[in-house]
């Protein structure tokens, strides 16, 4: 799941601050999550989902065929 987050964001031209501001998501909890340090809450990750436009799924699978969302 870090690795996709990562990849999500990046897909959708983020960076963790952006993301961060459009989640309110603290952005050390997001660099957390994509490092794998940390698990990510129901609430952060509804709330990630939400900024990047994605659903949980998108975040939750393994094989992505290289698409974003």
């Amino acid at each position: 799941m870090a690795n996709r987050l990562r990849e999500l964001r990046k897909a959708m031209q983020m960076t963790q601050t952006t993301l961060s501001e459009k989640s309110k998501v603290a952005r050390s909890v997001i660099a957390r999550f994509e490092t794998g340090r940390t698990e990510m809450s129901t609430r952060n990750l509804t709330r990630i989902t939400a900024a990047l436009g994605c659903s949980v799924d998108d975040i939750l699978k393994e094989d992505n065929d290289g698409k974003a969302c």
